[in-house]
């Protein structure tokens, strides 16, 4: 199956909005997003293995802001516990409706539930398993700590939470150093100049950046009790807590 390709900011926009999980851009974000960040496969891979390791018989594992799946598909082919059900959820209906399709292909024990609502407003059932695959970036600055305190309050204890995240650094030459990196990427992935500066500009807006030391001052603060990052690659990260 051939996946379509990202050319969504290939063409000069004379007016550039923010950028939006439209359908246009659930329509490409394979393409997208495998060429946008620097190990992306690897990340979505561990995160099935985190899962199978972490996860507790008879509770809820979370996909928020789970996209087209990738990441609720590595939970539901690594989950073993018994009795655990899949909730992915995704504020977008152009991602929530391509999602479950995509989920339900493929086997697995494990029930798999796609829903569209707001990740801030949800009321989280006894969960073992949470996954904020560059999903917190999104949420507004002020209301990030609010989101990682509702996790908390509901998930068991020994459970895991696995936080990918963009970041910035505090250190304005290396993070000029480690932006221009990513764009060395993604340039030798196939986009242009163009592309890159005008999906820059439509996200400035919408993804505003944490350093890695706030993300794990908020995960300590919300009470995880141990607290790893355990990739980077440039200006992307991965980390796993524990409750």
């Amino acid at each position: 199956m051939t996946v379509p390709r990202d050319a969504i900011y290939a063409q000069p926009y004379s007016e550039l909005g923010d950028f939006a999980f439209d359908e246009k851009v659930a329509e490409v974000f394979p393409d997208m997003i495998n060429r946008s960040v620097p190990g992306y496969a690897t990340m979505v891979h561990t995160i099935g293995r985190l899962a199978g390791r972490f996860a507790q018989p008879d509770s809820v594992l979370y996909d928020l802001g789970c996209s087209l799946g990738a990441s609720t598909l590595a939970l539901k082919q690594n989950n073993k516990a018994p009795g655990c059900s899949i909730i992915g959820i995704d504020s977008s209906a152009a991602m929530v409706e391509r999602c479950q399709a995509h989920v339900d292909a493929f086997r697995g024990d494990t029930p798999v539930h796609i829903e569209q609502g707001d990740i801030l407003q949800t009321k989280y059932k006894p969960c073992s398993v949470v996954i904020l695959n560059f999903t917190l970036q999104f949420i507004a600055p002020e209301k990030r700590q609010q989101l990682l305190q509702q996790i908390s309050d509901a998930m068991l204890p020994g459970g895991l939470l696995v936080l990918s995240e963009k970041v910035r650094e505090p250190e304005t030459v290396c993070d000029q150093v480690l932006v221009d990196l990513h764009h060395d990427f993604k340039r030798d992935n196939g986009y242009s100049e163009l592309e890159i500066s005008q999906k820059r500009a439509a996200l400035e807006n919408v993804m505003r950046l944490d350093t890695l030391q706030q993300h794990q001052q908020r995960l300590q603060e919300t009470g995880f009790s141990q607290v790893q990052n355990w990739y980077r690659c440039f200006n992307f990260t991965s980390t796993f807590a524990i409750k």
